[in-house]
């Protein structure tokens, strides 16, 4: 058991049930919507966290190159078989808590759908701060405690918890809703800067989405988003920070290995073997398996 827990999609259908047979066609199009007005048109090397089975993945084709991050390898193979092999592509298997990366490498992150897992955000915001450059872009999505759902169950005496608190609230194990100002504030604390604010999902409601087409709530729901720079209601906001400071980022190696650091020492220069990669520092052994580097634990 990884120390804060982590949620593992090892073996799931997840792309499959959730997003391709599970009515999300409006979700995704809103999302892809929001990451369009906020994403940089084009840049060096992008870190995907929680990339899953690769489903934003092709919407940041403006990079060079693309470091998709998730626990489970199950899901990263899935990802590899829809996107391919190539340099573009980097499949990395690791605990956010403990990136296997140099840092100040990466010019732009993203976190989507994936925050709400974390037991402890601030510990896994402050990991990802450090392997963004200056002036990096981060765009992050968090499942929204204050939405209008929940505010209106909780003044009817229908739900426990209260959404203008900001601490988080874990309404199923391992998923975890978040008030925006405690996210801004955790941002703000690692020395980013909010640039933007959308809020996204608007008319997520079973029935609304039997009776209207998906592209038209989608496109609906983009005319709704820019308000998030008012107020946030949604159970799904989008946030576009950049990292403050004018320090020197370092270089991005030409060789893969290069972006990696040991992260049971936090040794570098790690060494390719055939199976493995080799840190010269404690010895520790992480495995590379058909196109994943797995860094979840080290081999025996």
């Amino acid at each position: 058991m990884t120390n804060p827990p982590v949620c593992n999609y090892e073996g799931s259908d997840y792309q499959q049930s959730f997003w391709e047979q599970g009515g999300r066609e409006y979700e995704d199009r809103a999302e892809a919507i929001a990451l369009k007005r906020m994403l940089p048109p084009s840049g060096k090397l992008m870190l995907e966290l929680g990339a899953g089975a690769g489903r934003n993945t092709p919407r940041y084709a403006g990079f060079e190159r693309i470091v998709l991050l998730d626990y489970s390898t199950t899901q990263l193979a899935q990802a590899q078989q829809r996107l391919g092999r190539s340099e573009q592509y980097i499949y990395v298997a690791a605990d956010v808590y403990r990136l296997p990366f140099r840092q100040h490498q990466f010019d732009a992150a993203t976190m989507i759908r994936t925050l709400h897992h974390m037991a402890d955000a601030p510990k896994a915001l402050g990991q990802i701060r450090n392997v963004l450059g200056s002036n990096a872009v981060f765009i992050l999505e968090f499942a929204n405690k204050l939405n209008l759902k929940s505010i209106l169950r909780y003044w009817l005496g229908r739900q426990n918890w209260n959404p203008f608190s900001l601490e988080p609230v874990e309404f199923v194990k391992l998923n975890f809703d978040f008030h925006p100002k405690a996210i801004r504030n955790w941002l703000g604390e690692l020395g980013f800067s909010i640039e933007k604010t959308l809020t996204v999902s608007h008319f997520r409601l079973g029935l609304l989405k039997r009776v209207f087409p998906a592209k038209f709530l989608a496109a609906l729901d983009g005319l709704f988003q820019p308000t998030g720079a008012l107020w946030q209601f949604t159970p799904s906001v989008f946030l576009k920070a950049k990292v403050n400071g004018n320090a020197q980022n370092a270089d991005i190696p030409s060789n893969v290995i290069g972006l990696f650091k040991c992260p049971e020492c936090t040794g570098e220069n790690l060494q390719e073997k055939n199976d493995h990669l080799l840190c010269p520092n404690c010895n520790a052994r992480w495995s590379v398996n058909d196109g994943i580097y797995d860094f979840r634990e080290k081999m025996k």
